[in-house]
């Protein structure tokens, strides 16, 4: 079983950077997919970013298209969010969440197998 933690939130002006992580435990983590899923005060759950057990596909929600990119290094166990050209609607609490399958309908959905504890992005403007 993987478990996982996340690091790298905090308060950033309106058109800054975050970066992210997420390092995971566990020897299965290579074949896991890895994502990122936010959710903001009062609103849904959504779907961020994703990537492929390999690395070699990558999935973002419509907004995250263009400004933020996720990759992962297997060989640290590491997930990463790259978060560019923030905006205030971008402030949520950012969890990461691996699955054993391939991506899907799940990562919409949310029911995934492994949550991290999240960690929260608060973007002023």
């Amino acid at each position: 079983q993987v478990q996982l933690v996340e690091s790298g939130g905090g308060l950033v002006q309106a058109g800054g950077s975050l970066r992210l992580s997420c390092a995971a435990s566990g020897r299965t983590f290579s074949s896991y997919t890895m994502g990122w899923l936010r959710q903001a005060p009062g609103k849904h759950r959504e779907f961020v970013a994703a990537i492929s057990w390999s690395g070699g596909s990558t999935y973002y929600g419509d907004s995250m298209k263009g400004r933020f990119t996720i990759s992962r290094d297997n060989a640290k166990n590491t997930v990463f969010l790259q978060m560019n050209s923030l905006k205030p609607e971008d402030t949520a609490v950012y969890y990461c969440a691996a699955d054993s399958g391939m991506f899907g309908s799940s990562w919409y959905s949310g029911y995934l197998e492994v949550w991290g504890q999240g960690t929260l992005v608060t973007v002023s403007s």
